[in-house]
Protein backbone atom coordinates (compact mmCIF):
# COMPACT_ATOMS: atom_id res chain seq x y z
CA UNK A 1 0.00 0.00 0.00
CA UNK A 2 0.90 3.43 -0.94
CA UNK A 3 -1.51 5.88 -1.13
CA UNK A 4 -3.86 7.47 0.96
CA UNK A 5 -7.47 8.55 -0.24
CA UNK A 6 -9.20 11.79 2.01
CA UNK A 7 -12.20 12.66 1.15
CA UNK A 8 -13.77 15.75 2.49
CA UNK A 9 -17.22 16.25 1.84
CA UNK A 10 -18.28 20.30 2.28
CA UNK A 11 -21.11 22.10 2.77
CA UNK A 12 -21.31 26.06 3.71
CA UNK A 13 -18.20 25.65 5.38
CA UNK A 14 -16.57 28.98 3.93
CA UNK A 15 -14.73 29.45 7.98
CA UNK A 16 -13.41 26.36 8.29
CA UNK A 17 -12.30 24.57 4.97
CA UNK A 18 -9.08 26.69 3.96
CA UNK A 19 -7.64 25.71 7.26
CA UNK A 20 -8.62 22.20 7.50
CA UNK A 21 -7.52 21.26 3.91
CA UNK A 22 -4.18 22.98 5.10
CA UNK A 23 -3.95 21.09 8.20
CA UNK A 24 -5.06 17.42 6.17
CA UNK A 25 -1.95 18.89 3.97
CA UNK A 26 0.25 18.93 7.01
CA UNK A 27 -0.44 15.69 8.40
CA UNK A 28 2.28 12.90 7.28
CA UNK A 29 1.98 9.56 6.98
CA UNK A 30 5.04 8.87 5.07
CA UNK A 31 3.01 8.08 1.79
CA UNK A 32 1.22 9.82 -0.79
CA UNK A 33 -1.85 11.50 -0.45
CA UNK A 34 -5.31 12.31 -2.65
CA UNK A 35 -7.35 15.03 -1.24
CA UNK A 36 -10.77 15.03 -2.82
CA UNK A 37 -13.35 17.97 -1.87
CA UNK A 38 -17.20 17.55 -2.58
CA UNK A 39 -19.18 20.35 -2.76
CA UNK A 40 -22.49 19.86 -2.28
CA UNK A 41 -23.95 22.59 -3.30
CA UNK A 42 -22.67 25.74 -0.54
CA UNK A 43 -24.30 28.53 -0.92
CA UNK A 44 -22.09 30.66 1.43
CA UNK A 45 -19.24 31.55 -0.52
CA UNK A 46 -17.35 28.43 -0.17
CA UNK A 47 -17.20 27.82 -4.01
CA UNK A 48 -14.90 31.36 -4.29
CA UNK A 49 -12.53 29.23 -2.09
CA UNK A 50 -11.95 26.54 -4.17
CA UNK A 51 -9.08 28.27 -6.24
CA UNK A 52 -7.28 28.84 -3.42
CA UNK A 53 -7.25 24.50 -2.98
CA UNK A 54 -4.70 22.46 -5.22
CA UNK A 55 -6.72 19.80 -5.02
CA UNK A 56 -9.62 17.63 -6.76
CA UNK A 57 -13.40 19.35 -6.24
CA UNK A 58 -16.05 17.75 -7.04
CA UNK A 59 -19.45 19.73 -7.42
CA UNK A 60 -23.40 18.69 -6.67
CA UNK A 61 -25.44 21.26 -8.45
CA UNK A 62 -27.91 20.35 -5.84
CA UNK A 63 -27.58 20.09 -2.28
CA UNK A 64 -28.49 16.13 -1.67
CA UNK A 65 -26.17 15.12 1.56
CA UNK A 66 -22.64 14.02 3.22
CA UNK A 67 -23.86 10.52 2.07
CA UNK A 68 -24.24 11.37 -1.45
CA UNK A 69 -21.15 13.17 -1.76
CA UNK A 70 -19.14 10.53 0.18
CA UNK A 71 -20.56 8.35 -3.23
CA UNK A 72 -19.32 10.79 -5.79
CA UNK A 73 -16.09 11.11 -3.93
CA UNK A 74 -15.74 7.04 -3.64
CA UNK A 75 -16.31 7.22 -7.49
CA UNK A 76 -13.33 9.50 -7.77
CA UNK A 77 -10.83 7.83 -4.87
CA UNK A 78 -7.81 6.07 -5.84
CA UNK A 79 -5.92 5.49 -2.71
CA UNK A 80 -5.47 2.49 -1.07
CA UNK A 81 -6.97 3.46 2.63
CA UNK A 82 -9.87 5.67 2.81
CA UNK A 83 -10.64 8.12 5.04
CA UNK A 84 -13.67 10.23 5.77
CA UNK A 85 -12.46 13.82 6.92
CA UNK A 86 -15.89 16.77 7.73
CA UNK A 87 -14.27 20.05 7.07
CA UNK A 88 -15.72 21.84 9.93
CA UNK A 89 -12.79 21.53 12.83
CA UNK A 90 -14.18 19.06 15.03
CA UNK A 91 -11.76 16.52 14.02
CA UNK A 92 -7.70 17.01 14.22
CA UNK A 93 -6.40 15.22 10.94
CA UNK A 94 -3.48 14.47 13.04
CA UNK A 95 -5.55 11.85 15.10
CA UNK A 96 -6.37 9.56 11.67
CA UNK A 97 -2.79 8.41 11.70
CA UNK A 98 -2.79 5.35 13.84
CA UNK A 99 -6.40 4.75 12.25
CA UNK A 100 -4.85 4.04 8.81
CA UNK A 101 -1.31 3.02 10.09
CA UNK A 102 -3.58 -0.06 11.43
CA UNK A 103 -4.47 -0.86 7.99
CA UNK A 104 -1.01 0.00 6.57
CA UNK A 105 0.02 -2.75 8.55
CA UNK A 106 -2.84 -5.63 7.66
CA UNK A 107 -3.76 -5.36 11.31
CA UNK A 108 -7.72 -4.28 10.08
CA UNK A 109 -10.03 -3.86 7.26
CA UNK A 110 -12.05 -1.26 8.76
CA UNK A 111 -11.05 1.55 11.40
CA UNK A 112 -13.23 4.06 13.34
CA UNK A 113 -11.84 6.92 15.47
CA UNK A 114 -13.86 6.66 18.66
CA UNK A 115 -14.03 10.16 20.45
CA UNK A 116 -15.80 8.43 23.59
CA UNK A 117 -12.37 6.18 23.94
CA UNK A 118 -10.80 9.71 24.96
CA UNK A 119 -12.13 10.94 28.59
CA UNK A 120 -10.95 14.58 27.96
CA UNK A 121 -13.85 14.77 25.00
CA UNK A 122 -16.84 14.84 27.75
CA UNK A 123 -17.35 18.48 27.60
CA UNK A 124 -16.75 18.62 23.89
CA UNK A 125 -20.43 16.69 23.35
CA UNK A 126 -24.07 19.01 23.71
CA UNK A 127 -25.54 17.11 25.85
CA UNK A 128 -28.43 16.21 23.68
CA UNK A 129 -25.78 15.13 21.26
CA UNK A 130 -24.09 12.71 23.71
CA UNK A 131 -26.70 11.83 24.77
CA UNK A 132 -28.14 10.54 21.42
CA UNK A 133 -24.89 9.12 20.10
CA UNK A 134 -25.08 6.69 23.55
CA UNK A 135 -28.42 5.68 22.27
CA UNK A 136 -27.65 5.17 18.72
CA UNK A 137 -24.60 3.21 19.65
CA UNK A 138 -26.22 1.10 22.22
CA UNK A 139 -28.97 0.33 19.50
CA UNK A 140 -26.26 -0.40 16.81
CA UNK A 141 -24.60 -3.00 19.76
CA UNK A 142 -27.88 -4.59 20.34
CA UNK A 143 -28.58 -5.29 16.89
CA UNK A 144 -25.68 -6.44 15.40
CA UNK A 145 -23.76 -7.89 18.55
CA UNK A 146 -20.90 -5.49 18.64
CA UNK A 147 -19.11 -3.67 21.30
CA UNK A 148 -18.84 -0.14 19.52
CA UNK A 149 -18.16 3.11 21.30
CA UNK A 150 -18.82 5.59 18.88
CA UNK A 151 -21.09 4.54 15.77
CA UNK A 152 -21.29 8.34 14.65
CA UNK A 153 -17.67 9.61 14.33
CA UNK A 154 -16.81 11.04 11.66
CA UNK A 155 -13.52 9.14 11.77
CA UNK A 156 -13.98 6.10 9.30
CA UNK A 157 -10.97 4.52 7.58
CA UNK A 158 -11.12 1.98 5.10
CA UNK A 159 -9.44 -1.09 2.94
CA UNK A 160 -10.18 0.99 -0.54
CA UNK A 161 -11.32 -2.62 -2.31
CA UNK A 162 -14.01 -3.08 1.36
CA UNK A 163 -15.68 0.56 1.07
CA UNK A 164 -15.97 0.28 -2.94
CA UNK A 165 -17.63 -2.82 -2.80
CA UNK A 166 -20.69 -1.74 -0.05
CA UNK A 167 -23.49 -0.36 -2.10
CA UNK A 168 -24.22 2.62 -0.19
CA UNK A 169 -27.62 4.47 -0.69
CA UNK A 170 -28.36 7.01 2.06
CA UNK A 171 -28.01 10.70 1.13
CA UNK A 172 -27.96 12.40 4.08
CA UNK A 173 -26.30 11.46 7.55
CA UNK A 174 -27.78 8.28 7.69
CA UNK A 175 -24.84 7.33 5.80
CA UNK A 176 -23.23 6.59 9.23
CA UNK A 177 -25.33 3.95 10.43
CA UNK A 178 -25.81 2.49 6.93
CA UNK A 179 -22.18 1.88 6.58
CA UNK A 180 -21.73 0.66 10.01
CA UNK A 181 -24.34 -1.92 9.36
CA UNK A 182 -23.26 -3.02 6.13
CA UNK A 183 -19.35 -3.62 8.00
CA UNK A 184 -20.66 -5.10 11.20
CA UNK A 185 -22.49 -7.53 8.77
CA UNK A 186 -19.56 -8.81 6.97
CA UNK A 187 -16.32 -11.06 8.38
CA UNK A 188 -13.85 -8.05 8.34
CA UNK A 189 -11.59 -6.78 10.89
CA UNK A 190 -12.93 -4.38 12.85
CA UNK A 191 -11.26 -1.45 15.40
CA UNK A 192 -11.42 1.74 17.32
CA UNK A 193 -8.99 3.93 18.53
CA UNK A 194 -9.79 7.01 20.80
CA UNK A 195 -9.48 10.43 18.48
CA UNK A 196 -9.58 14.18 20.41
CA UNK A 197 -13.02 16.00 19.37
CA UNK A 198 -13.56 19.43 19.51
CA UNK A 199 -17.61 20.13 18.88
CA UNK A 200 -19.48 22.81 17.68
CA UNK A 201 -22.92 24.57 18.68
CA UNK A 202 -25.68 24.69 16.36
CA UNK A 203 -24.79 28.43 16.55
CA UNK A 204 -21.56 27.67 15.01
CA UNK A 205 -23.29 25.98 12.36
CA UNK A 206 -23.87 21.97 13.34
CA UNK A 207 -26.03 20.35 11.36
CA UNK A 208 -27.61 17.55 12.65
CA UNK A 209 -30.99 17.03 14.08
CA UNK A 210 -33.37 14.70 16.04
CA UNK A 211 -34.84 13.80 12.90
CA UNK A 212 -31.40 12.46 12.02
CA UNK A 213 -31.37 10.74 14.60
CA UNK A 214 -34.91 9.25 14.59
CA UNK A 215 -33.74 8.60 10.94
CA UNK A 216 -30.39 6.68 12.05
CA UNK A 217 -32.52 4.32 14.23
CA UNK A 218 -34.96 3.28 11.35
CA UNK A 219 -31.51 2.52 9.10
CA UNK A 220 -30.25 0.69 11.59
CA UNK A 221 -32.91 -1.62 11.88
CA UNK A 222 -33.89 -1.60 8.01
CA UNK A 223 -30.00 -2.65 7.19
CA UNK A 224 -30.27 -5.33 10.04
CA UNK A 225 -32.43 -7.33 8.38
CA UNK A 226 -32.02 -6.01 4.70
CA UNK A 227 -29.30 -4.96 2.18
Amino acid sequence: MDKITVLIPVYNEKESVLELVKKVEETDLGLEKEIILIDDCSTDGTRELYPKINHKVLYHEKNMGKGAALRTGLREASGDVIIIQDADLEYNPEDYIPLVKLILEDKADVVYGSRLLDNRNSKSFLFLSFIANKTLTLITNLLFRAKLTDMETCYKAFRSEFIKNINIKSNRFDFEPEITAKVLKQNVRFAELPISYNGRAFNEGKKITWVDGAQAIWTLIKYRFSD
